[in-house]
Formats: structure tokens, sequence, C-alpha cells
């Protein structure tokens, strides 16, 4: 992170001072303790305390604070849950932290519309909990959603295991309330699915706290189907998984989601869940949805497919409980990862039909490092999440993980894929867009933040290469990536 601005840190005492007059009482945190509570997020490899942490309750308390950090010249960190995986939410020592875990009420709920708005505090997985009893859902589901926010949704354009039919959080995201860094409020989209004129909802989901605080949120909510069923799909190879993944979605298909994990993965879910997965190199967990003849006949096409590749086992859900079982262990799997060895979990996304290339490469690379990759994926959009697994208190153990993590990076875009599919770029990429960019597109990419942050205040040295984002900010809009 870039050193802090020691004029900045010398207005600490003023600028606590204005915010705990706009702010109710315990809404501002200044004690240097206290504040190590935010000195990272879930990449903890990286940690610096922020100048002050504030925890307002409504847009009008966000705009406030915004005003007063824009009128001081100090930089602002939107936080939502902290489960960001990329260090989007990493402070820098000069800049405040603004939390909105305090901002989690349901302001509406219009069932013939199917639309919800929430604060955007509120956690992903209690949005469904606010609908279900009446038959509803909300779609994007990541493997933190007990956890995460949906201000960190939108920031990162999260997706999760049932993205494949239902899409990410763009796709779900019908108008947001945000907060400029000057502090003026403003609307984008409704509760309706399309807006008139330049799509600048589009521009802000994903935009990773870059353009703005994002306050409040119209989500699409969906009925729940008929049903649901997963097939369980084990083989004895990584590249044949992966080709079955893609003989699936070219069969026509559209399962709800299709998820991967190899041998590694197998192993530590099952010994932490219990879920009795099989002992293979490969693990596919494909599910579909709608009514008994729906399911019944994409699941005909699927296990006719998955049998083509002569699987080890092939186990298909016949009740509620079978069901949860199979899913235990994939949506435990970052955690029990945790139990056996620390490490760092990639996101880039590739072309499906590059999976069993890409898988096979992976292998190639964690040899030639030296460090065991696990592999948890959705498959079924291409979305990778490799586990590089290393000793954190081995000197020089985490810069070669963070090599071989940026060989596997570079792979996916060399692919045809991209960087991230959902975790963001945060710090972990930022110097790595240049791999997937070319400088006049980061430059659009700069002149659109210069508009919406012309001082450069939001999210400091995440994103963009550090040493053009450090000169835009100190120098206004210029200078220009050549």
């Amino acid at each position: 992170m870039p050193a802090p601005d020691a004029a900045v840190l010398s207005k600490k005492p003023a600028l606590v001072a204005r915010l705990r007059k706009v702010l109710p009482a315990g809404a501002v945190i200044d004690d240097p303790a206290e504040t190590r509570a935010y000195e990272c997020d879930a990449l903890t490899a990286y940690r610096c305390p922020p100048l002050c942490a504030v925890l307002p309750s409504s847009t009008e308390e966000v705009a406030a604070v915004l005003k007063i950090c824009h009128e001081m010249g100090v930089p602002v960190v939107p936080r939502g849950a902290g489960t960001s995986l990329a260090g989007g939410a990493l402070p820098t020592a000069d800049s405040v932290i603004l939390g909105v875990a305090r901002m989690n009420a349901v302001l509406e709920t219009d069932y013939a519309n199917r639309f919800i708005r929430v604060q955007t505090g509120r956690t992903n997985l209690s949005v469904s909990g606010a609908v279900e009893a009446d038959g509803f859902f909300y779609a994007p589901d990541p493997s933190s959603q007990l956890a995460c926010a949906i201000a960190g949704n939108i920031a990162m354009n999260s997706g999760g295991a049932h993205c494949l039919k239902y899409g990410v959080t763009t796709n779900n995201l019908l108008g947001v309330t945000m907060v400029t860094m000057e502090g003026e409020v403003i609307e984008l989209g409704g509760a309706h699915l399309d807006a008139a004129g330049l799509d600048l909802l589009g521009l802000v989901c994903g935009s990773e706290g870059q353009l703005g605080v994002v306050t409040e949120a119209t989500l699409r909510i969906i009925a729940k189907p008929e049903g649901a069923r997963p097939v369980l799909i084990g083989y004895d190879s990584l590249e044949v998984a992966g080709q079955c993944v893609s003989d699936i979605i070219e069969a026509g298909v559209l399962p709800v989601a299709i998820e991967f994990m190899d041998r590694p993965c197998i192993r530590a879910t099952d010994a932490f869940s219990g879920a009795g997965y099989p002992d293979c190199e490969a693990l596919l967990i494909v599910e579909v949805e709608g009514s008994e003849a729906e399911i019944a006949e994409q699941l005909e096409i699927i296990t006719a497919i998955a049998r083509r590749h002569d699987p080890v086992e092939l186990r298909e859900s016949g009740s509620a409980e079978e069901s949860a079982r199979i899913w235990l262990g994939r949506k435990s799997a970052f955690g029990a990862m945790g139990q056996i060895n620390d490490y760092m979990c990639l996101d880039g996304t590739i072309p499906v039909t590059e999976l069993p290339r890409v898988l096979a490469r992976i292998e190639a690379l964690s040899a030639e490092y030296g460090l065991d990759v696990a592999n948890v994926f959705h498959a079924g959009d291409g979305n990778m999440h490799p586990l590089i697994l290393f000793n954190a208190n081995e000197e020089g153990q985490l810069e070669l993980c963070e090599a071989l993590g940026a060989e596997i990076l570079k792979l996916c875009v060399e692919v045809g894929g991209c960087l991230t599919g959902e975790h963001g770029v945060g710090i972990e990429k930022r110097d790595l867009m240049g791999h997937q960019y070319r400088p006049a597109d980061l430059e659009a990419q700069m002149r659109v933040k210069d508009v919406f942050d012309g001082q450069w205040l939001l999210n400091p040295a995440k994103v963009f290469p550090l040493e053009v984002s450090a000169s835009r900010r100190a120098g206004g809009l210029a200078p220009r990536v050549a």
C-alpha cells in the first residue's frame, strides 16, 4: 500500500470532531486498538489499520460523512462485511473506513413486481430469508452468503453456485441509491427491468467502490422452482471431468449449477462435513430444477453424457436429505481447506471448452512451484477458484504463492478468459491489469473514475496500477496512461 499522506494524518483530530457532529454516539471509531478490527478483509496476508472507521445507519449519514471527507481531502474505503478475498476493503493508514453493517433493513417488498429493496449492509442470505416464506428467493449465492453483504456483492458483481442459470449480481440488480464522494445522493435504475439512457447501473455494479457508496439496492426476487435435484459424478481424471462439463453445456442443457472439486478438496471437505464423497480425482455436482418431468428429462441427458466418460461414481439424489448431503461438502469447502493449511483463493474465468487444458496446466504449474493447488469452482460458467496452499509462517512462501497465482491468472487471460469472475481486482490483481487490458482500455476506465471521483479519494490503491492511481490522486485528472 502507498505511504500515508502526512498532511491527512495531521487532520485526524479535526476530522473526528466533524464526523462526531453528524453521526450518532458510537458511530465513529478512532481508538487505534479498536480500528485494528478493520485493518484487513478476508485477504488477511495484508493489514493496515485505518485513520478511523465510521458506521452510519442511513443514506443521509453516509452523505454527510462523504461530504466532510471530500472537503478535507481524506480518502474513504467503503466496506460491507469484509469478506473480500482480493483486498477490496483493505484501508490505507490515511483513510476512513465507511462500514455499512448497521444499514441492514428491508425497505420495501413487492411480490407482484418481484422485487425487494434493502439497505446494502444486509447479508446476502437474509435477503432470501425475508421472502422465502412467501415462495421467493434472491438468486446470487456466493459461498460466503451467510456473512457477505449486498454492498460487497454489488461492488464485486458476485455470483455463486447457481449463477449458471440465474446470472450474477448485475443480472439481478434493478436499481441503487448511491452517494458520490461529494456527498450527492443519486438514484440509478429502479423497480423495473431496464432504465432509459446510459447504463450507469451496469457501470456501478462491479466498480469496487471506485465510483460511489451504494446504500440501498432494489433486487430482483424469483419464485421458487417446483423442485430441484442434484447428481454427483466422480472421475479419476481432472481433464475428463472438465470435458464432461464442456459436453453438458454443448448439449444445450442448462443446469442451475455445475460445481467442480478435485481430490485435495474432496478429501478435506469430506473429512470436515461427512458428506460421503467418493475417493476420486474429480467430483462434479450438477443440479437441475423444474417440474418432475423437466428434472427427469434433464437428468437423463446429463447422466447419459456422464456415463460416456466412464465415471467411478454416479449418484442421483432421491430425497431432500440426500440433496443436502451432496451439497454439504461443497458449501463448506473453503472452511474445510482453511483447517488444513493457509491458502490463497484465486478467481479467474475461462471459456468452458478450455477447462481440460487449464486444469492440466495448473497441475503442471503446481509441480513447478512446489505448492499444492486445490480446485473448487463454478464449472458451468468457467469461474475458477484455485486454492494455493502455502505456509504463511515460512519466509518466502507468500511471495512464491503470489507468483504462482499470477501465472494461473495470466493463463486464464491467455485462453480467452479474464482476471476475475466475482472476487474483484482489489489489490490482489491490480498489477496484472496490464496483462488483460491495453493502455487505452485502462485509460478509458480511469477517465470514468475521473468523472465520479476527480480527486481519487474513493477506495485508493485498488484496481488500477499503483503508480498511475497515486499520480492521478496527486494531480487530479492527470497523468494519463500513454
